[in-house]
């Protein structure tokens, strides 16, 4: 709809100079000649700009800007709530070195790899069938050679602020789960608090409602909850169970609220309650496990600054007993309590000069704890506890497309970490 209103003001645009131009032509020969010259090339010089801007305009009417995007959604999966009707077709992906450093931070030989990864290339597939129902869709190939259903949802809006949506949606929690473009998070990787406890990408079956005002944004879901057989000392990661054939004995609760109401501020909350044992048993006892995350966000991002912050934090119910089903003992455990945060920064030292492109240094700093208490009898392994400091440029030639570098300083309480330089090169479209 935004560009078609562009497209509208430009043609009023084309008119006026036009006309403009026809009258300045016209008029008798007279002292002021030369200078009705200077007006006319001055207008032929804006009919010629305002023709080239009605052009693209005309030309990349589906063309995604890379700092929109609609009810949560990265600016690409939102294409389809932009096209008046029929298909919509978008995508992203990204490209990702790593060079490790031959060290731990013990002195120790790392011994590690460098590798580089054709991590992931989406295609996102959508069909509007009128102004209130519309399908999406996000088909992955990841590591070139994995193909996966990242998520395929109908909406249906009851109202201009309250919609319902059903099939496999993604989790609405923290930043990265529903915003994952490359393009538009800062850092080469994603952070390690919205891998290890928030489960990036997390995505279950259910069913939900979602709305908002000019003010707040929201989304609640009813959803297959995780698989506590797939957890771990390192976090929840390994319960995801990503839609496929998933156990349903347990359902969970997915919630988020943002305040969006102040151009290039977000403040909000989100969280998820759910029992994990999907029904399993231990010495003939039924095993809950109940999970609780939540997490508070707030970014700011204006006139070139881009500020985010996020504080997240998990507990596990039954943690042992899940632990003994899932034959982990001493260290391995499950962590009954988890905590992550970071804060990030950066800045396109561009801004202010007469560029297209932007280059962006930024920082981010992070903590991660994912065994921050341990049921008795278990212990907690140091190397769960760490810090990440990213540090790095992104180099954007287009908003749609990006090439990253930058170096992450790895520390923990067992003094394993591996430092590491990383570039990217993403996209979306």
């Amino acid at each position: 709809m935004k560009n078609v209103m562009k497209v509208a003001a430009a043609r009023l645009a084309l008119t006026g100079a036009v006309g403009i131009l026809t009258l300045a032509g016209t008029g008798a020969p007279a002292a002021g000649q030369a200078s009705d010259s200077a007006r006319i090339a001055e207008m032929e010089r804006r009919l010629e700009a305002v023709s080239r801007d009605l052009e693209r305009l005309r030309l990349g009417q589906d063309v995604v800007q890379a700092d929109s995007s609609v009810l949560g959604f990265g600016p690409a999966a939102s294409k389809v709530y932009r096209v008046g009707s029929g298909v919509s077709i978008g995508g992203y992906g990204e490209i990702l070195y790593e060079n490790f450093s031959a060290e731990r931070e013990d002195g120790i030989t790392a011994d590690v790899p460098d590798r580089i990864d054709a991590l992931r290339a989406i295609v996102y597939v959508g069909y509007k069938f009128s102004d209130r129902l519309l399908f999406n869709s996000e088909i992955e190939l990841e590591h070139a050679n994995e193909i996966s259903l990242e998520f395929a949802y109908v909406d249906y809006l009851l109202s201009d602020n309250v919609g319902v949506r059903g099939g496999m949606l993604l989790a609405p929690l923290g930043w990265v789960n529903e915003l994952h473009e490359p393009p538009v998070f800062l850092g080469t990787e994603r952070p390690v608090t919205e891998n290890r406890i928030i489960p990036t990408t997390w995505r279950e079956n259910g069913i939900g409602l979602f709305g908002g005002t000019e003010a707040l944004s929201w989304r609640a879901y009813v959803m297959n909850s995780f698989a506590g057989s797939g957890f771990d000392g390192s976090g929840l990661r390994g319960g995801r169970q990503k839609g496929a054939q998933a156990l349903a004995e347990d359902l969970g609760v997915a919630a988020r609220l943002d305040y969006v109401g102040t151009p290039g501020v977000l403040l909000g909350a989100s969280g998820f309650i759910g029992e994990t044992a999907q029904g399993a048993q231990l010495a003939g006892t039924d095993v809950g496990g109940e999970v609780r995350i939540w997490d508070v966000h707030a970014e700011y991002a204006r006139q070139g600054l881009e500020l985010r912050a996020l504080v997240a934090g998990a507990s596990v119910d039954e943690a042992a007993e899940l632990s003994l089903l899932n034959g982990l003992v001493g260290p391995a455990g499950i962590g009954s309590r988890m905590l992550g945060w970071y804060v990030q920064a950066g800045f396109d030292v561009l801004r202010t000069s007469s560029a297209t492109h932007q280059l962006i240094p930024y920082v981010r700093y992070e903590e991660v704890d994912t065994q921050r208490e341990v049921p008795a009898g278990f212990a907690a392994d140091p190397g769960n506890d760490l810090t990440v400091t990213s540090l790095g440029v992104a180099w954007k030639p287009q908003p749609q497309v990006v090439a990253k570098v930058g170096y992450q300083i790895h520390s923990n309480a067992a003094s394993t970490g591996v430092d590491q330089w990383n570039v990217q090169l993403g996209w979306l479209f």
